[in-house]
């Protein structure tokens, strides 16, 4: 599905932010990618979604392709039109609009009526909260809440490949879990997603691949649940020894998924 291949990346011609990084999203799968402040994960998301440019970076040289398409030179809207929509660091929902016009505002690449209803039936079904307060304004909604819209919001374009920049970000965590039970239900839906994230128990629970990104090098790679085992991941992400076993996302592990409320 996304195939990235040694892909350099920098901003204004000198930082480099991205180093010769190369990874696979299969279809079908969910693949999370760690790293702590600085280490790539934001410029990587930019570079696949078409954003990069409007931060000021440039493809140095290296590919990303989507399906076998050359996604470096498409902008943002090319790129949601093929079926990648990222969800942004700190949400960025409009919070003038009311819940149900954000949804809206995320299906407006779609000219099918009817499947945009079924993509708004299914975000109101996953966040029954949403379905409550869609007369209500973004800005007036909880942080979780406003995961849920912003996460909601890139489902209505019906997306093939969901990009998720650090999810969990200022949430408390009681809602991180139920991200990450989101996230996995997303997937057993058909949405393979891309997890950018700095909470390494969450995103390894849900995902099966995991890259480590490290000052804009992959240092690591593999099964998620592999790499969870692994003494450097469970020292520097997870806080605690290799021999310690790890839980997984509650719908990862064939328990019912209870729907995320508030």
């Amino acid at each position: 599905m996304l195939s990235i291949d040694a892909l350099h990346v920098t901003y204004g011609g000198a930082v480099q932010a991205v180093r010769g990084v190369s990874m696979e999203v299969p279809d079908g799968k969910v693949v999370a990618v760690l790293g702590s402040n600085g280490a790539g994960k934001t410029t990587l998301l930019r570079t696949i979604s078409g954003t990069l440019r409007l931060h000021r970076g440039k493809i140095e040289s290296g590919s990303v392709r989507f399906d076998g398409a050359e996604l470096g030179s498409r902008d943002p809207a090319q790129t949601v039109r093929m079926g990648l929509v990222q969800v942004p660091e700190g949400r960025r929902i409009f919070g003038r609009l009311t819940v149900e016009e954000n949804l809206r505002a995320g299906g407006m690449g779609s000219r099918d009526k009817a499947a945009k209803a079924k993509a708004q039936d299914r975000v109101y079904e996953m966040f029954p909260v949403l379905k409550e307060r869609s007369a209500q304004r973004g800005a007036l909604l909880s942080g979780g809440e406003q995961q849920m819209l912003a996460i909601g919001r890139a489902l209505m374009a019906s997306p093939r490949l969901l990009l998720l920049d650090e999810p969990s970000l200022g949430l408390a965590p009681r809602i991180i879990g139920q991200i990450g039970d989101v996230i996995a239900e997303i997937n057993r839906q058909g949405t393979s997603v891309l997890l950018v994230e700095q909470n390494a128990t969450m995103a390894l629970g849900v995902a099966d691949l995991a890259y480590v990104l490290d000052v804009g090098e992959v240092s690591l790679s593999g099964d998620a649940r592999e790499l969870a085992r692994t003494d450097e991941v469970q020292r520097l992400y997870l806080g605690h020894d290799s021999d310690q076993p790890q839980k997984r996302s509650a719908a990862v592990s064939g328990k019912t998924l209870s729907r995320w409320k508030q």
